[in-house]
C-alpha cells in the first residue's frame, strides 16, 4: 500500500517527530490531516514553521486526544492513521502521573476506537524503548521482557498493549512502532541532545545528570522513514517493530562529539536535580533493528555525527527557543 494519494491523519502533528512526519507525508503525496493540541495562542506547534507550500496542503484539526468525539471527527474518512500524540517528558511524569494516564492511555483508547469505527486500513501506533526498563541483555529485541520503571513508561506500555489487544480482539490493522531515542531539529530542550547543544552554543559548561547513560540515538529523518515503511509494508499488522541503529553511545561521548562540532572541549558538571530516582533510572538502551530490516526493509541512514551537525545548525538558528531555564534531561 503506497502512501501517495492516501487520506492520512497524524495525531500529535505539532510536535517534534509529528511535524517531520506530517511534512514528509505531504511531500510523499498523501492527503494529510493533522490533529494538533488546542491552545489559546492559536498556534499549531512546529507546523507553523513549515514552508507555506507544505503547510497550505495540511488540513489542521485543533483538538485533544482525550476528547473522544473530536478524535472521531479527525479519524473520519482517513485510510491511514499515525498516532504520535502523547505526554513524553519522563521527569514531569513523576509529578503529574494522572495527566499521562489520561493522555497516553485514554487518548490512545479513543484513537483505537475511532479507527475501528471508521474502518481504517492501517494504524501506526507509537511506542517507546523505555517500556523495556533496565535491559536483561543488549541489543534489545522485540521479545525482551517489558518492565516500565517510570510513570511515563507505564502509560506507554499500557497504550501498546491496548493497541495490540484491538488487533487480537477486533482485527484492527495496528502496527506498533517502537523508536529508540530520536533526536534532530525541532526537538525541545527536554531532550538530552538539545540540552547539550544549547549549553555548548551558549558558551557555558554542560550541566547534566548521569553522563554514563547509554542510548541508541536515531536521527529524526530515519525515524520518519520507519513510520512510512510501516504504513506501506505488506506485513506487520499485530507486530511490534523497533527503530534504532544498533549502536549505543554514552552521554559523555555525545558531549565529546558536540565539542568537536562546536570547536572546543566542553566542561561537564553534574547535578543531582537532573537525575531520575535511582530505581527508575535506565542506564542502557540499545536496539536490535533486525526485525525492521526484515519486515519493513528499513535501516538507518544518518550517522550520529552527521545528525548532530544538522541539529547544531538548527538550534544555533533558534537559540531563543532554548533558554537555560528550560534545560531538562
Amino acid at each position: 500500500m503506497k502512501i501517495a494519494n492516501q487520506a492520512v491523519l497524524v495525531t500529535g502533528a505539532g510536535g517534534f517527530i509529528g511535524s517531520h512526519l506530517t511534512e514528509a507525508l505531504v511531500r510523499a503525496g498523501a492527503r494529510t490531516r493533522a490533529l494538533v493540541n488546542y491552545n489559546s495562542r492559536g498556534t499549531w506547534g512546529h507546523l507553523d514553521s513549515l514552508h507555506e507550500e507544505v503547510r497550505s496542503q495540511i488540513e489542521v484539526i485543533v483538538g485533544d486526544v482525550r476528547d473522544a468525539g473530536r478524535v472521531r471527527q479527525a479519524v473520519a474518512s482517513c485510510e491511514v492513521v499515525f498516532h504520535l500524540a502523547a505526554l513524553i517528558g519522563i521527569p514531569y511524569s513523576y509529578r503529574a502521573a494522572q495527566s499521562y494516564l489520561q493522555t497516553n492511555v485514554e487518548g490512545t483508547l479513543n484513537v483505537l476506537s475511532a479507527c475501528l469505527e471508521s474502518g481504517v486500513e492501517r494504524l501506526i501506533h507509537t511506542s517507546t524503548s523505555e517500556v523495556y526498563g533496565t535491559p536483561q541483555y543488549t541489543p534489545i529485541d522485540e521479545a525482551h521482557r517489558l518492565n516500565a520503571q517510570s510513570p511515563y513508561a507505564a502509560t506507554k506500555l499500557a497504550a501498546d498493549q491496548l493497541a495490540l489487544s484491538f488487533h487480537a480482539s477486533f482485527d484492527l490493522p495496528v502496527v506498533v512502532v517502537r523508536p529508540f531515542n530520536t533526536y534532530g531539529p525541532r526537538q525541545s530542550a527536554r531532550g538530552v541532545i538539545p540540552t547539550i547543544i544549547a549549553q555548548a552554543l551558549a558558551g557555558g559548561p554542560i550541566t547534566l545528570g548521569s553522563t554514563d547513560t547509554v542510548r541508541d540515538f536515531l536521527f529524526v529523518s530515519d525515524n520518519v522513514r520507519g513510520y512510512l515503511a510501516a504504513s506501506e509494508a505488506a506485513d506487520g499488522c499485530g507486530e511490534v517493530v523497533q527503530l534504532g541503529t544498533g549502536t549505543g553511545t554514552s552521554i559523555a561521548e555525545v558531549v565529546e562529539l558536540v565539542g568537536r562540532i562546536v570547536g572546543r572541549p566542553l566542561e561537564i558538571t553534574t547535578s543531582a536535580d537532573r537525575r531520575r530516582p535511582e530505581k527508575s533510572e535506565v542506564r542502557t538502551l540499545i536496539c536490535c533493528p533486525g526485525k525492521a530490516l526484515k519486515l519493513l526493509n528499513w535501516q538507518p541512514q544518518v550517522n550520529l555525527e552527521s545528525g548532530l551537525r544538522q541539529t547544531c545548525q538548527w538550534i544555533d538558528a533558534h537559540r531563543d527557543d532554548y533558554r537555560r531555564d528550560h534545560y531538562a534531561v
